[in-house]
């Protein structure tokens, strides 16, 4: 399905991650995975290191203390808040929405929109377009869009196949009305059917966490997690972005009549540097054009990796000249997503760690 948008920009873009670093290494014994196969994997799937949070901190907990350092350096003003959204597979509680909590712990007016939403690694591109569309009210004139996960939370530290390769972190990007004559093109795929290739099998309505659900089990591959534990399908995850991601940029730019040669960056989700530079060779695309260095740096965080991967690439030269940029996100549902983007001259876009 295909979108397109008028006269919105991205003003603003702030990381917020964990200063907690854990490095390879010092978790590699937590692994039933002989040593050298363990370093091996090391230098292919492109993991070196990782931020993740202690067992206290939430998603509001990271959002709160960006928004707040936002406002204290006088980026962002709280009466000028119209709109909350919050996309996130790791909410404080069931209920009530993430985004109420935060917008009650900073005393945000009452006249505002507060969504959560539901999605993951191709959650950034997701919480634009509602951006969009909520700007095209009257009464909104700028859409605070967070993206935050502590995944590592439920992930097994004894999963060699996805723990390494986790990371925590949070996203704020201010989107706001243009008085350019700006296009911004999008699209947008799901396909539930294969949902059970990135899944948290327990914790819902459908099967309740329990003592027994909560139980290490061995997968029979040497891991050791429980279904309360993020479960990956590795291999078929790869041939699922290799097959789905490269034919939707190409429709992406036969909607938006653009070629490849226009765009400056591929900012793509950050699963691993392996899966990014067999994208870029199926594509065609040079590995400088495509950054693949933040799991190596941070982890996979999810849906703010795309935000992260611009703030670390790319921050300083964003405040004061503008790319044009192709988003794409992929990942849990199953969904996959992509966007042409010009993005630059930001008030802000830089990183910031947690304490």
């Amino acid at each position: 399905m295909n979108f397109k948008y008028k006269n919105k920009k991205i003003t603003g873009i702030l990381a917020v991650v964990p200063e907690n670093e854990v490095k390879f290494e010092d978790e590699a014994s937590n692994y039933n995975f002989p040593i050298q196969k363990s370093l091996r994997l090391k230098r292919i799937m492109g993991y070196d290191r990782h931020r993740i949070v202690d067992e206290d901190t939430c998603v509001s907990d990271l959002c709160i203390f960006g928004l707040n350092y936002l406002i204290d350096h006088s980026y962002l003003s709280k009466e000028d808040i119209d709109a909350l959204l919050l996309i996130t597979q790791t909410p404080d509680y069931f209920m009530p929405p993430t985004s109420n909590i935060i917008q009650g712990e900073l005393g945000l007016k009452k006249d505002i929109v507060c969504m959560d939403i539901n999605q993951a690694c191709a959650g950034y591109n997701i919480g634009l377009m509602q951006a969009f569309m909520l700007l095209e009210q009257e009464s909104i004139h700028k859409v605070v869009v967070l993206n935050a996960d502590v995944m590592s939370r439920k992930t097994s530290k004894h999963d060699r196949n996805s723990y390494p390769l986790i990371g925590d972190a949070a996203s704020i990007t201010i989107v706001e009305e243009s008085d350019k004559d700006s296009k911004i093109f999008a699209n947008l795929k799901n396909d539930g059917s294969k949902g059970d290739a990135l899944m948290i099998p327990a914790g819902g309505m459908k099967s309740p966490s329990t003592v027994e659900t909560g139980e290490l089990e061995d997968t029979g591959d040497g891991n050791l997690r429980s279904k309360d534990h993020l479960v990956m399908d590795g291999t078929g995850i790869f041939n699922f972005v290799l097959s789905e991601v490269p034919p939707m940029i190409n429709q992406l730019f036969n909607f938006s009549q653009e070629n490849q040669s226009e765009i400056d960056y591929y900012i793509f989700h950050q699963p691993n540097k392996f899966i990014l530079e067999k994208l870029a060779d199926a594509m065609d695309i040079p590995y400088d054009k495509m950054p693949n260095n933040l799991v190596g740096n941070f982890g996979n965080s999810n849906g703010a990796t795309i935000p992260a991967t611009i703030c670390f690439n790319l921050g300083e030269q964003l405040l004061e000249q503008s790319y044009k940029l192709c988003l794409a996100g992929f990942g849990a549902g199953l969904t996959w997503n992509s966007m042409s983007i010009e993005i630059g001259n930001l008030q802000f876009c830089e990183w910031i760690e947690y304490k």
